[in-house]
């Protein structure tokens, strides 16, 4: 038995987000019904992370284990054929058998993307969250600072989510700036519940001078999630890469 890697790019807000769920149309039920269609045995697609509805992907992981006689670079080819345009596989390769596309992770990266400017897009609505007001980025790049490192995210996730700790390492939070786009780029070695979308949020604050950047090191040590930002948009928010 072969255990087959994908390296997955998709449009997620045709989606209610990665993982299957009854009576609603996910990423995973699609790449599933896909390979079935393919080799005609019913797989477990195992995914490096259950982004939400609405999230996009450059970079997901996903794994699964096959009989099939086809060989592992063509699975690309012969899965793509049977997915809709929003769902591609850019690649297909053959895995150790303890590989899991979750488990095995050490890290991921994501992107926010902000579109700061008086009026939203046309073409980019569904890839961007707007925000009218003008942003001071340089408090924003100021307050990055204050997530590095090995921190109790207890405050930058939503309520009612059930984890053995809150405890996560960010060993990167920047931003980039393209025209009136902001793209937030954070990796850690694992995320909490929203946590990124709630980070991004937080981070909005200090560009609209609700709060100061050093009052992020404040939030954190509250452990309240009551003082953090909101939870932005779905939209925005796209897994980028995951590291192994």
């Amino acid at each position: 038995m072969k255990n087959i890697k994908l390296l997955i790019e998709y449009d997620g807000k045709n989606y209610h987000g990665w993982q299957r769920q009854k009576n609603q149309i996910t990423i995973q039920e699609k790449i599933e019904e896909a390979i079935y269609k393919v080799t005609g045995e019913e797989i477990d697609l195992l995914g490096s992370s259950r982004t939400d509805s609405g999230v996009h992907a450059k970079g997901f992981v996903a794994n699964f284990h096959t009989n099939s006689s086809i060989p592992p670079e063509k699975f690309r080819e012969a899965i793509n054929s049977k997915l809709p345009g929003d769902i591609v596989i850019l690649n297909s390769e053959e895995v150790n058998k303890d590989f899991h596309a979750r488990y095995s992770s050490k890290g991921k990266t994501y992107c926010y993307t902000l579109l700061n400017r008086d009026v939203p897009s046309a073409l980019n609505r569904h890839y961007v969250h707007h925000i009218k007001v003008k942003l001071d980025i340089n408090k924003m790049k100021e307050a990055c600072k204050y997530f590095i490192g090995k921190h109790d995210f207890t405050a930058f996730k939503t309520n009612g989510s059930s984890v053995k700790t809150s405890i996560r390492t960010i060993t990167d939070l920047h931003i980039e700036i393209i025209d009136d786009y902001i793209k937030i780029y954070i990796t850690a070695d694992g995320f909490l519940y929203n946590m990124v979308r709630i980070i991004v949020g937080t981070l909005i604050n200090v560009g609209t001078n609700k709060i100061e950047p050093k009052e992020i090191e404040n939030i954190i040590n509250a452990k309240d999630r009551q003082k953090a930002g909101k939870c932005v948009s779905a939209e925005g928010l796209s897994l980028e890469k995951v590291f192994y």
